[in-house]
C-alpha cells in the first residue's frame, strides 16, 4: 500500500483547505484510515479517522466542528476538509492506514509523505 497526500498550502486564518490522500492497492476500501499531523518540535498527533465504509468517524477535540474526514472508495481516495483554520493548525499532515484498533500513531502504518499546511495569522 502506498499513500500520497496532497492539497496543503498557505492560507490565512479563517480560511479553508481540502487535503487528499490517494491510495494504491486493492485493500483501501476494506481498511480504516486516518489523518495525523506534526508541527515543528512536536510529536505527531491524531487528527481524524474514518472506518472502511465511511460510516464511522473520529476527531481530535482540537478540530471537531471544523474538520471533516471523508472517503471515496471508488477512487481509492480519502479527504480532509479543513475549515476555520487557525495558526495552531500549521503542521505537516500525514495520511495512514490503520493496522490495529486504536487512534494512536502506533496503530497506523504505511504513512504517506505528508503535505505542509501553513496558516498565517
Amino acid at each position: 500500500v502506498q499513500l500520497q497526500a496532497s492539497g496543503g498550502g498557505l492560507v490565512q486564518a479563517g480560511g479553508s483547505l481540502r487535503l487528499s490522500c490517494a491510495a494504491s492497492g486493492r485493500t483501501f476500501s476494506s481498511v480504516a484510515m486516518g489523518w495525523f499531523r506534526q508541527a515543528p518540535g512536536k510529536e505527531r498527533e491524531f487528527v481524524a479517522a474514518i472506518s472502511w465504509s465511511g460510516g464511522s468517524t473520529n476527531y481530535a477535540d482540537s478540530v471537531k466542528g471544523r474538520f471533516t474526514i471523508s472517503r471515496d472508495n471508488a477512487k481509492n481516495t480519502m479527504y480532509l476538509q479543513m475549515n476555520s483554520l487557525k495558526p495552531e493548525d500549521t503542521a505537516v499532515y500525514y495520511c495512514a492506514r490503520q493496522v490495529k484498533y486504536g487512534l494512536g500513531v502506533g496503530d497506523y502504518a504505511y504513512w504517506g509523505q505528508g503535505t505542509q499546511v501553513t496558516v498565517s495569522s
